[in-house]
Order: structure tokens, then C-alpha cells, then sequence
């Protein structure tokens, strides 16, 4: 009987949409991190700290308050003729982990093979950028780019590589500053065509 109240109340919690707080909370969470941390929140470097951080984490995470599909939804049918994959690399990631809310920062590698349409570069890039400005982690990111673009663009076949250092490893913990994370989500050609899909390695560097 307990074990089924626990899991109401679960499935309740989940079901039910989460209240954003006010900046003032959200400040009052600082300044409690602050005092946690060992200082004084009421100290004078420390006045506008919580202000600051908040502006910042508005900065950081504003990829919640953006919709990647509607930056893939302008499409250019007229493309003389060209039938090969369109890529863009070295696209900045700065990105935080869901674990430890530390940065990790990198570069993206992304590639689709377009049927009928395609889409502005700049656009792909901001799709990376929409995500990156979300909690997540490396994987899952590599994951929805991947989707965002096949789901919207209909393309032949779709490659992400994300290449990254993750504070997490490099600032704490096991302290490796020179280990990178790369992954990989590959789909349609890019997943069948061995060759295809070593010209985008070769081209991203790997």
C-alpha cells in the first residue's frame, strides 16, 4: 500500500507542469549556495553576486526558451542542380553537464545529405546553439541535433560529431585537463555508405 502512495505522488509530481521562479527566488538560491559554500552573501564583493549569476544562468540555458525546429523550417528548393552533403565545422559548443551544472566546451561537426531542399548554414548552427544552451548531457545532445535535422530537413542521411573537454573531469573529481569526449549519431546514408560517412570524418579531422 506505501509503495503505491510512493508512486502516485511520483507520477502526480511529473504529470503536473513545474512553476519557473522569480528572480528573487532564484537570487535567495545564490545567496543560500554562497553561505553553503562558506562565505557571506552580505559582504561587499559578494552584494551583486546573486544578481550577476542570474543573469548569467538567463544567458546560459536561454536554449529552453527556443524552438530548434522553427529555425529548420525556411527551406531553399532551388539548388541548381547539387546533390552532395552540406557541412558545417568547427561550430562553438559551450554547454553545461545535468550532473554537475559544469561546463563543457567544444566543437560540433555537422552534415546532412539534402532531397529536395536545404536550409540556411547559419540555421544549423543555431541548432547547435539552441541545445548547447540547454542541461543535458554530451550524448544526448549529439542525439537531438541529429533528430532536430532529420525530423525537419527529411534528408538522405545526417551526421553530428561533437568534440568536447568537460570541467566536471578537468576541475574535480578525477582532474584529467587534457581528455576530450567525442561522440557520434550518424543516420540514413551516413550510417549505410562506409565511404560517405569516412569523407565526413576526414573532413571533421578524424
Amino acid at each position: 500500500m506505501a509503495m503505491d502512495a510512493i508512486t502516485t505522488d511520483k507520477e502526480l509530481a511529473n504529470s503536473e507542469p513545474l512553476k519557473r521562479p522569480t528572480r528573487e527566488e532564484a537570487e535567495d538560491a545564490v545567496r543560500t549556495l554562497l553561505a553553503w559554500a562558506g562565505d557571506d552573501p552580505r559582504r561587499e564583493g559578494l552584494l551583486d553576486t546573486p544578481k550577476r549569476v542570474v543573469n548569467a544562468y538567463r544567458e546560459w540555458f536561454q536554449g529552453y526558451d527556443e524552438d530548434p525546429v522553427k529555425y529548420l523550417s525556411r527551406t531553399f528548393e532551388d539548388v541548381q542542380g547539387y546533390d552532395d552533403m552540406v557541412m558545417l565545422r568547427e561550430i562553438d559548443v559551450e554547454s553545461h553537464c545535468e550532473h554537475h551544472m559544469a561546463p563543457f566546451i567544444g566543437k560540433a561537426y555537422v552534415a546532412y545529405m539534402p532531397t529536395q531542399a536545404v536550409v540556411g548554414i547559419s540555421k544549423l548552427a543555431r541548432v547547435v546553439e539552441i541545445y548547447a544552451k540547454r542541461l543535458q548531457t554530451q550524448e544526448t545532445m549529439t542525439s537531438q541535433i541529429c533528430d532536430s535535422i532529420t525530423e525537419s530537413l527529411a534528408p538522405s542521411g545526417t551526421a553530428v560529431l561533437i568534440d568536447a573537454v568537460h570541467q566536471c573531469m578537468t576541475t574535480r573529481g578525477v582532474h584529467h585537463p587534457n581528455v576530450s569526449t567525442i561522440t557520434t549519431q550518424f543516420t540514413g546514408v551516413f550510417k549505410t555508405d562506409k565511404d560517405l560517412r569516412d569523407r565526413f570524418l576526414r573532413l571533421a579531422g578524424r
